[in-house]
C-alpha cells in the first residue's frame, strides 16, 4: 500500500472520482444472485507461497521492488503455479522510474466475458525489505484461491480474471496503466475489482472498503465481505482507503469495487483492542515499509480469514 495521503488529497482524488464515475461499467452485472459459501483455504498453503516470496527476496537483493531481479522472480513463481494450473496469463510491460514494470493476468477459461470480475493486489515491495505483508500476503492469497479455483474446477457464469500489480509503491502505476490502457469496450466488459492489499498485519484489524465514496454497485462487494467477516464471528469496520490501493484506477472508470485490509500505519484504538484483540496504541503494522517487513511480520489468524473472504467473494460474485 502506498504511503498515506493527506486528507486533502484523499478528497481531492475522490472529487475525480465521482465525477469520473459514469463512464464505467453497469452495476447490473455484478448482481449477486445468492451468496456463496467459498472453500475453506488452508493458511499453511498460502503461508507455502509467502516462504517462496521470502526466498526470492533474500536471494534478489533482500526486496520485490520495481525494476529490481526480486519483483520479477517473483512474479514469474505466481505465474509458473497459474500455467499449471490451467490460466491463461499474460505480462504487461510499462515503464515507470526508467525501468521496465510489469502486471500479471491470469483468465480462468470460461464465463461470461461481457460480465468479468476482476481480483487483484499488488506484487511488488518497497526496496527496504521483502514485503511480506505488504503485499505478499494479498499477493499469495490472491494466488491460493485462484490455484483453489482451478482444483475444484469451478464454473462460474461470470468471467473471472486475476491480477497482480507492478509498481504500486510508486503511485498505483500497473494498475493504472492497465485501465487507462483498456480499449473502452473491454473496460465496459468488467463488472467489478475487488482488491486486497495488507491482508495479514501483525496486530490486526479487520476492515472491508467503505462503498459510500465509491461507485454504484460497490455497496454489493462491501456487503459480501461484511457478511462473511460477520458469519465467521468478526465485527469489520468500513474504511475510506481513498486512493492509497490498486482500486483507485478502477473506482475512476466507474466499476465498482471493495476490498479487505488488515492495516498499516494507524495506531489500534482501545475499541478495536477490545473486539479484535492486539494491543491498542501500536500500529496495526509497526514494520509498514520498513526492512523488518519479514515473515515473522505476519499474524495467520487474520490471513486465514482474509484469504477465506477472497474465497467467499469469488464465489459469490462470479456466480
Amino acid at each position: 500500500m502506498i504511503t498515506r495521503w493527506s486528507p486533502a488529497i484523499v478528497a481531492l482524488v475522490w472529487a475525480t472520482v465521482t465525477a469520473c464515475a459514469s463512464a464505467g461499467a453497469s452495476p447490473d452485472r455484478l448482481e449477486v444472485v445468492s451468496p456463496q459459501a467459498g472453500p475453506d483455504i488452508p493458511v499453511a498453503e498460502v503461508q507455502a507461497h509467502l516462504t517462496e516470496l521470502s526466498r526470492i527476496a533474500g536471494e534478489n537483493g533482500g526486496n520485490r521492488a520495481h525494476g529490481q531481479p526480486g519483483y520479477r522472480a517473483g512474479l514469474d513463481y505466481v505465474r509458473a503455479r497459474l500455467d499449471e494450473a490451467g490460466y491463461t496469463t499474460a505480462l504487461q510491460e510499462f515503464t515507470a522510474a526508467g525501468a521496465t514494470g510489469y502486471n500479471l493476468v491470469a483468465d480462468w477459461p470460461g464465463g461470461d466475458e461481457n460480465a468479468t470480475v476482476m481480483f487483484g493486489g499488488h506484487a511488488d515491495s518497497v526496496s527496504a525489505g521483502p514485503g511480506i505483508n505488504d503485499n505478499g500476503s494479498g499477493s499469495a492469497g490472491l494466488l491460493e484461491v485462484a490455484l483453489t479455483v482451478a482444483e475444484q474446477n469451478l464454473q462460474p457464469t461470470k468471467h473471472l480474471r486475476f491480477a497482480w500489480w507492478g509498481a504500486e509503491e510508486l503511485g498505483l502505476v500497473g494498475s493504472t496503466h492497465y485501465v487507462e490502457n483498456l480499449p473502452d469496450a473491454e473496460l465496459a466488459k468488467i463488472a467489478g475489482y475487488v482488491n486486497f492489499d495488507m491482508i495479514g498485519s501483525p496486530n490486526a484489524g479487520y476492515f472491508v472498503y467503505a462503498s459510500g465514496s465509491q461507485p454504484p454497485g460497490s455497496d454489493q462487494i462491501e456487503k459480501v465481505l461484511a457478511d462473511y467477516f460477520v458469519s465467521i464471528g468478526v465485527q469489520p469496520e468500513t474504511t475510506e482507503v481513498g486512493g492509497r490501493s490498486d482500486h483507485a484506477a478502477f473506482a475512476r472508470a466507474g466499476i465498482p469495487t471493495g476490498g479487505t485490509f488488515t492495516g498499516a500505519e494507524q495506531a489500534k484504538t482501545a475499541d478495536q483492542a477490545a473486539k479484535w484483540g492486539g494491543t491498542a496504541g501500536e500500529a496495526f503494522d509497526p514494520c509498514y515499509h520498513r526492512g523488518c517487513d519479514t515473515l515473522d511480520n505476519i499474524d495467520a489468524t487474520a490471513l486465514d480469514r482474509n484469504t477465506d473472504a477472497i474465497a467467499t467473494a469469488v464465489w459469490t460474485l462470479s456466480a
